[in-house]
């Protein structure tokens, strides 16, 4: 892809591995999709940082290949997640097609919500577990450097685990979590963005972009996507907002996986670009925020490669 920024020279990746993590207290299978640097790459001399990703709604562990892809090759562990309720076969328990909003949103509630939760606090649980066993490649984990991101759903559950509050509810703010990435987030459908969002401290990163709109019928309009930057404590924030770029633009995903909603041709023209500037700029993310790696902080101060009406905000 023609990454930049890595501390280190740049690899193929082994094959992804497919696992089945099993949540022995809430009887509660977790597959996930491994992807490990390459053996040649030269990391950290104190452990590699690893990604957490949580597909949208419908998604598979599939969800996020691509900026797995670039992330893995820069030297970080890739651990996508795949979630039973709102995963892909959740919907099609319920809808034939995902241009029913009514049937997409029993497949998107708290109660789903609150499992995506519990699974991403269990995937640490894990990866503390078996970085603690010692054996293999996991004992080269990084504990202190671990990001989280998420795409759509994946992005409500990326904000609850940097510590989103709730009507009724509060937060659940996850300490083990260094940095983040929501990938088409919005404000709360309820209630107030600040207030929800004003715990939420430790790095973010949002993405979105002019035609990032609903899907599931919760009023996500691109403006509300747009607004999630705003509404967020100042201080350690930023957002790309990409013209032309819709919902699936986000997915991570090519090819069948991001025609399941009608897009425009201009935005299926720009997807190539937009998915090296968005492999680019979020891999400058986590080797700012993860690594602190001073390249990384240059390419985000002024990242290359924006279009005129592409936009990009700090603060």
């Amino acid at each position: 892809m023609g990454l930049v920024g890595a501390p280190w020279a740049w690899a193929q990746p082994p094959a992804p591995q497919d696992e089945t993590w099993t949540d022995e207290r809430r009887r509660r299978d977790v597959p996930v999709r491994i992807r490990w640097p390459a053996e040649s790459l030269q990391g950290p001399s104190d452990g590699r940082p690893v990604i957490l990703f949580s597909h949208g709604l419908g998604g598979t562990r599939d969800g996020g290949a691509v900026w797995g892809e670039a992330w893995a090759a820069a030297g970080f562990i890739v651990i996508h997640l795949q979630h039973a309720g709102s995963d892909l076969a959740a919907v099609r328990a319920v809808t034939s097609s995902f241009a029913d909003p009514s049937a997409l949103r029993r497949a998107s509630g708290p109660q789903q919500l609150l499992a995506r939760l519990q699974d991403v606090g269990f995937a640490l649980d894990e990866l503390g577990r078996r970085r603690r066993g010692g054996t293999g490649r996991w004992a080269a984990v990084r504990p202190e450097a671990v990001g989280m991101s998420g795409h759509s759903f994946g992005a409500y559950t990326t904000l609850g685990m940097a510590g989103q509050a709730y009507p009724g509810f509060g937060s659940m703010s996850e300490p083990r979590l260094a940095a983040f990435i929501a990938f088409s987030p919005s404000l709360p459908a309820v209630g107030d963005g600040q207030r929800a969002f004003e715990h939420i401290e430790r790095p973010m990163l949002c993405v979105t972009g002019t035609r990032d709109g609903d899907v599931a019928g919760t009023g996500a309009t691109p403006q509300r996507r747009i607004a999630v930057f705003d509404a967020l404590p100042a201080g350690h924030k930023a957002q790309l907002v990409l013209q032309d770029a819709d919902h699936m633009s986000f997915a991570g995903q090519t090819g069948r996986a991001v025609e399941i909603l009608p897009r425009e041709a201009i935005t299926r023209t720009l997807q190539p670009r937009h998915h090296e500037l968005v492999a680019r700029i979020t891999t400058d993310w986590w080797l700012a925020q993860l690594l602190g790696d001073e390249r990384g902080r240059a390419s985000l101060a002024a990242p290359a490669g924006l279009a005129e009406a592409d936009r990009w905000r700090t603060g």
